[in-house]
């Protein structure tokens, strides 16, 4: 006999999306026990061995190290010339990948509705925004202090690099290592990400600093860098483990393009890029949509499994919804005693 409240509750839920992936999500095979060799081979060639976010990252690090960022010598001095290059290259950067992105999927609709998660359209409009617009505010908050910080701090780091205080490692020295470096960076990065995260979701902090960021109930490519200035000191800050594990140039400049541009890619609002109805480029974060709609739940990331180890991870279905549900119940009636 079917339980019709059930029945019921699994409709609402998933009528709230248009487009759901298979789920239950999974955390990478890495932290999964036993391990699965073949699994943990899968997940690391499907993100390193095929075309995707993290070989076009090494690429455009890798070129604009070679031809248009200012050299180790030029940076050992602070000098307006060579920040501006670098703060200049930064702002154009993440003009073309946030702005491209809005322009194909949500101002001329290129791929309709297609593995689109949210059925609402962006671009809202009301005091709660900058500007008026969720789009103005999430283009001044990303153009503003987005820009400032994610080049505050690769400024800092060449600096460091360039004046000994922040150790070099160049392929001559350790090729495997520096590849295992590169390879290695994402999950610190998500690492750092969920506590900082969590950090923020304190009810001071959340009120004054991270609800800026939250008022994208329904995201897009801009949503992905608009913070509070606070938030954004707190999340570029992850560069920083590099002034006590040795890096490269090029993957300083991986490591801040990584934050600053998947930002973008992952709050684009759809799953992946279709090319001729064929999946052509992994984007969409269905994990991170989520958090969005819900706010109390996943707020790390896939590569490592905080989320699952304390209680807050939403894997999709809607029996996980329901329990997110009842947390939220708990914690009301914990709020009102």
């Amino acid at each position: 006999m079917t339980d019709t409240s059930t029945s019921s509750k699994d409709d609402r839920f998933t009528r709230q999306w248009n487009y759901r992936p298979d789920v239950p999500i999974n955390t990478s095979p890495l932290f999964q026990w036993p391990l699965n060799p073949i699994g943990v081979a899968r997940w690391f060639g499907a993100r390193w061995f095929v075309f995707g976010e993290n070989l076009i990252l090494v690429a455009l690090a890798s070129l604009i190290w070679f031809y248009f960022h200012p050299t180790l010598e030029q940076t050992e001095t602070l000098e307006i010339s060579w920040i501006t290059k670098i703060y200049a290259g930064n702002f154009l950067l993440i003009a073309i990948v946030a702005g491209g992105l809005h322009f194909f999927f949500h101002s001329r609709k290129f791929q309709g509705n297609e593995l689109k998660f949210d059925p609402r359209e962006i671009g809202s409009k009301g005091r709660m925004f900058t500007l008026g617009s969720q789009l103005k505010d999430n283009m001044f908050w990303t153009l503003t202090s987005g820009v400032f910080f994610w080049t505050a701090f690769e400024v800092l780091m060449f600096w460091a690099m360039a004046n000994g205080f922040a150790p070099i490692l160049w392929w001559a020295e350790n090729p495997v290592w520096l590849v295992a470096m590169f390879v290695l960076t994402p999950m610190w990065i998500s690492f750092h990400f969920y506590w900082i995260h969590r950090l923020i979701h304190c009810p001071p902090l959340y009120k004054s600093v991270h609800s800026l960021h939250h008022r994208n109930t329904n995201i897009g490519p801009w949503s992905g860098l608009s913070m509070h200035p606070v938030e954004h000191l707190l999340y570029f800050s992850s560069i920083l483990i590099h002034f006590i594990v040795a890096s490269h140039p090029i993957l300083i400049l991986y490591h801040m393009q990584n934050q600053a541009l998947t930002a973008a890619t992952s709050h684009t609002g759809f799953d992946a890029l279709l090319v001729k109805d064929k999946r052509t480029l992994e984007l969409g974060n269905f994990h991170h949509q989520m958090h969005h709609r819900y706010f109390e739940c996943n707020y790390g990331t896939l590569e490592v499994p905080w989320d699952k180890l304390f209680g807050s991870f939403h894997d999709g279905t809607s029996e996980s919804h329901q329990k997110l549900l009842e947390r939220r119940q708990k914690t009301m009636a914990k709020a009102d005693q």
